[in-house]
């Protein structure tokens, strides 16, 4: 019914962090390389706004296709209360219900497969920075 509300609480909350990110990387002044110069070991990172935009595209896409899914069979609705749950209060139980179970779970399996990805990228980071020192 409603157990997308919780990865979309997330998403906004993450996209908040990105903004910062974002902003804080942007004041962070990198020396530029001239057109002949080679990248060092420590020019090999992943900033922390491009990790979180990982986890912005799997957190967003997984809200605009499961809306669209729930809009499809009838359980969001263009008008208010946009949850056909919400009409009833039993309904409305059993939609907190959902959203305490099912969403919290999809939004900690989707935030421990970010996490997975992320460890993936920083030992692929740390194999070049090896292999970039080697050669240096």
């Amino acid at each position: 019914m409603a157990c997308f509300v919780v990865p979309a609480v997330e998403a906004v909350a993450v996209t908040a962090a990105y903004l910062v990110a974002k902003k804080k990387e942007q004041k962070i002044a990198t020396p530029k390389l001239s057109e002949g110069a080679e990248f060092s070991a420590s020019d090999v990172k992943i900033t922390w706004s491009k990790r979180l935009s990982w986890l912005l595209a799997l957190l967003w896409g997984g809200v605009l296709l499961l809306a669209f899914e729930h809009f499809w069979h009838g359980e969001v609705v263009p008008f208010p209360p946009f949850l056909t749950a919400m009409a009833d209060p039993e309904d409305t139980a059993e939609m907190l219900h959902e959203m305490s179970t099912v969403g919290v779970s999809m939004a900690v399996t989707v935030t421990a497969v970010w996490g997975a990805i992320c460890a993936a990228a920083q030992a692929k980071v740390a194999k070049i920075r090896k292999s970039l020192a080697s050669k240096a």
